[in-house]
């Protein structure tokens, strides 16, 4: 089975939809998302514009705040401050990657943790690692949910993830914790790295190198979700070798078409939640 990302978030863009028609027939407000795009990478420019895109169909104010890329860490410090005040604004985005005068480090832990939409800051982190609610970062919340449509009860799987970033890795590897799969994190430095994908139930590749994953590396039947997106000539590519993997697995997640818009829409459900927790 082929996981058709665009579908599932075709389906959880409608039901934010209408749930924010229902609050704001209640209440007379609507999330309010704001952006921070700094200098001019194209990929950021395409994201934040499919964001805003996505965020006025489901009817959430969308406000992108741009600055050049040799703008000053205390400026934009001093506008999340405001933001962080501003009561219109349920959730604060800064687009990564950062240029080389902005500390990332700084720039996230300015958030308020209750508007982190993207949660990154060390409180939602901490949240996650500790079983407690809290604001779950886009991707991995994306790769669960596609992850359940598949297989609703996970316990006692045993998951592999490759890859250990704090954007992907890590927290994809709590959220199945929590689902009480049994977890291996792989990365780089990790020894007989196709014997651990061949134990996998639930194999998440998040580690950014083209094809890497082969037939010969994953078990029958077992679910592939693929985090990666790689150039490749004029295509994009993901992690696991598709057309090798995709008669031999129950079910994977093509690229593009997979992960990645199940991102966007997470990032949606994200600014809602946040907003009906400032609501009460």
């Amino acid at each position: 089975m082929i996981i058709d990302g665009k579908k599932e978030a075709e389906v959880l863009r409608e039901e934010i939809k209408k749930e924010i028609i229902s609050i704001k027939k209640k209440t007379n407000r609507v999330p309010g998302l704001a952006v921070i795009l700094i200098g001019d990478h194209i990929p950021s420019q395409i994201y934040v514009k499919n964001k805003e895109k996505c965020s006025k169909e489901v009817g959430i104010n969308s406000n992108v705040i741009k600055y050049s890329h040799d703008v000053s860490e205390e400026e934009v410090l001093k506008k999340i401050k405001e933001l962080n005040n501003d009561n219109s604004v349920s959730g604060i985005l800064v687009q990564l990657p950062l240029p080389d005068q902005i500390r990332q480090e700084s720039i996230i832990n300015s958030i308020d943790p209750s508007k982190d939409v993207d949660g990154f800051s060390p409180i939602n982190v901490g949240n996650l690692a500790s079983g407690y609610n809290g604001i779950v970062p886009c991707t991995p919340k994306g790769c669960l949910m596609l992850i359940k449509k598949i297989e609703k009860n996970l316990s006692g799987k045993h998951a592999v993830i490759l890859g250990r970033s704090n954007l992907n890795g890590k927290p994809i590897a709590q959220l199945l914790l929590k689902e009480n799969c049994t977890i291996t994190i792989a990365h780089s430095k990790t020894e007989n790295l196709k014997e651990k994908c061949l134990k996998a139930d639930i194999l998440v590749a998040a580690v950014g190198v083209a094809n890497l994953v082969k037939k010969d590396w994953v078990k029958d039947g077992s679910i592939i979700i693929d985090v990666g997106i790689n150039k490749q000539g004029d295509k994009i590519v993901g992690d696991v070798s598709f057309e090798e993997v995709k008669d031999k697995v129950k079910a994977i997640t093509p690229v593009p078409g997979g992960v990645g818009p199940m991102t966007i829409a997470c990032l949606l459900k994200n600014t809602l939640e946040c907003f009906k927790d400032r609501l009460t």
